[in-house]
């Protein structure tokens, strides 16, 4: 209370969200005290400084893959108005950044966030959100920033994969939209594989 000052309150709901979490167990008489599986076993985490190269950013859209492809299809299945009217202003977002010359990065993340969102599971939200921007690997990566003129073709390409993908889940096709999504994120992958190689192609975001 005296370090934080903070209320005797607000220690007591602070214990409680511990105790609930199982990171700390109490022992009446005798005091609370951190649980030794809170320190044995680490909890799951992307730093942002583990996203610093190609290699390790291919290895997060690995995991995307999988992840986003079948949220996409989830979201065929599911989405209703609502979502789809999210989908559309992100589309619309990118393509006013591709006139201004943005990196469309924003409206990049919130494009993939809907979908997600639109699954009706929202572990799939939570973890899209826990990665944050981090996921668009033009944020770690500037390579195409030297090359504008690319960029730019980039990510007009992009903005086109990202309607294939809106298009499939408003046709409610889980299939097509579930390959729609690999096939947008393969080429990302692809693409930061030729550039590992040293060929001149745009790396940027999925």
């Amino acid at each position: 209370m005296e370090r934080f000052e903070v209320s005797r309150t607000v220690i007591r709901e602070a214990i409680s969200r511990l105790q609930a979490s199982e990171l700390v167990q109490t022992r009446h008489g005798i005091g609370t005290f951190v649980r030794e599986s809170a320190i044995t076993e680490p909890l799951f985490r992307i730093p942002k400084q583990d996203m610093a190269t190609a290699a390790d950013v291919i290895s997060l859209l690995e995991l995307r893959i999988s992840l986003e492809s079948e949220a996409a299809s989830l979201a065929a299945l599911r989405r209703e108005e609502s979502h789809l009217a999210a989908m559309t202003a992100a589309l619309t977002s990118f393509e006013a950044a591709i006139r201004t010359n943005s990196d469309a990065v924003p409206s990049d993340f919130q494009f993939h966030l809907e979908v997600a969102r639109a699954t009706g599971n929202p572990y799939f939200a939570e973890l899209m959100i826990y990665l944050g921007t981090m996921i668009i690997p033009r944020t770690r990566l500037r390579t195409a920033g030297e090359q504008p003129k690319l960029r730019l073709t980039y990510l007009q390409r992009v903005n086109h994969e990202h309607e294939s993908i809106y298009c499939a889940i408003r046709e409610q096709d889980p299939e097509a939209a579930r390959a729609a999504m690999r096939t947008h994120l393969n080429n990302s992958r692809e693409r930061l594989r030729r550039a590992q190689k040293g060929q001149s192609d745009p790396v940027g975001s999925p």
